[in-house]
């Protein structure tokens, strides 16, 4: 039995997570990080403190919030909004798990003499043979949440604790509404945690300032002008619906040129590539690979992706090229491209930073 630091966000997969380590006989302590609060006094749906507060006291635990809203400004939103800017569409949530959750959750249990963090994260934690951990894919891949833990170093797996790997979301309900939990029947969070109704472009509006979102140039794949657009943060790749414009046949965001505020459009068929570029990289089951070395595997270019049978070839300057078996659709820089074994185990990930 060990002391655990669970990271209970007010939902029902972190409360159920401390309910299991419970009654496993485990030490366990809730923590809240706070990590946003609006203007309005308004906070993120991943730290809602009131709920989780209620659930520790069901379970009976200990429970503490901790302030973590300047490493939240620094590593989260402040690169969310710059990245939208440059023609982006980033992955907040696998961020702050690396430089945010994982980073305070695991300071605090060094503080407080605790051996493990937990979290309600649908994965195992897997040690392989070579003495590395790594995350395999949740038992129903509906709930999977693998792709969003990539970035986590070989110490933060070393140190956790994820309960719910073999769980369906209707299990989890069940347990916690048999443990008479408050969340039981509360509804998940499906957009980004700080962004109020998911209106991420006026959010990036209000950060950087209205002078820095200006109109531009829709063009065709032939450098046309099509038309005016009204901020490049307001598209991504493979959007059709929301673009203002009327061509007289199906258009979507093949590309987006940040450089001269162009927005390209296309037909369906430019939105598949067979080549993408990714930096940022990040290993989990292996060290890394040396430059010119290539691996056969499967990667994910999304979350919903299904993922595609690929071959890694790592670059110089810390980038890898993906050669995909067959083209994906709407590969998007900014985005996570995850790369998994045939076991469903992460062997590692990065940013998608060109496309092919």
């Amino acid at each position: 039995m060990a002391k655990v630091i669970v990271g209970m966000s007010g939902g029902v997969d972190s409360a159920v997570a401390a309910y299991l380590l419970k009654k496993d006989g485990h030490e366990v302590t809730g923590v809240t990080l706070r990590t946003w609060q609006a203007e309005d006094g308004s906070e993120s749906r991943c730290c809602d403190i009131d709920d989780a507060r209620r659930v520790a006291n069901v379970l009976g635990i200990k429970y503490v919030p901790v302030n973590c809203t300047l490493d939240f400004q620094k590593y989260v939103v402040d690169p969310f909004t710059n990245d939208y800017l440059r023609g982006m569409t980033p992955n907040p949530c696998v961020v702050c798990n690396r430089y945010v959750k994982w980073d305070k959750l695991l300071y605090y249990a060094k503080a407080l003499g605790a051996e493990y963090v937990a979290t309600g994260h649908y994965a195992y934690i897997k040690k392989l043979e070579n003495g590395r951990f790594t995350v395999k894919k949740a038992k129903y891949s509906q709930k999977d949440q693998t792709y969003m833990l990539y970035r986590l170093t070989q110490e933060q797996l070393a140190s956790t604790l994820m309960p719910l790997g073999g769980l369906s979301k209707s299990e989890v309900r069940s347990i916690a509404e048999n443990a008479g939990l408050p969340v039981a029947s509360k509804p998940d969070s499906q957009e980004i945690c700080f962004v109020a109704d998911g209106g991420y472009a006026d959010f990036i509006e209000s950060a950087a300032g209205p002078d820095a979102v200006k109109e531009g140039d829709f063009v065709g794949e032939d450098g046309n002008v099509l038309g005016r657009h009204k901020g490049i943060i307001h598209y991504t790749v493979g959007q059709r619906k929301g673009l203002g414009i009327a061509l007289g046949r199906p258009a979507y965001v093949k590309e987006i040129r940040a450089e001269t505020n162009e927005v390209v459009l296309g037909g369906e068929s430019s939105l598949y590539r067979g080549e993408i570029v990714c930096g940022d990289l990040n290993f989990l089951s292996i060290p890394g690979l040396t430059p010119g070395e290539k691996l056969e595997c499967t990667v994910k270019i999304r979350y919903q992706h299904a993922g595609q049978t690929a071959v890694i070839e790592a670059m110089e300057n810390g980038l890898a090229r993906i050669v995909f078996s067959e083209p994906v659709r709407a590969a998007t820089p900014g985005q996570s491209a995850v790369f998994y074994d045939k076991d469903e185990c992460v062997i590692g990930g990065g940013v998608i930073s060109g496309i092919k």
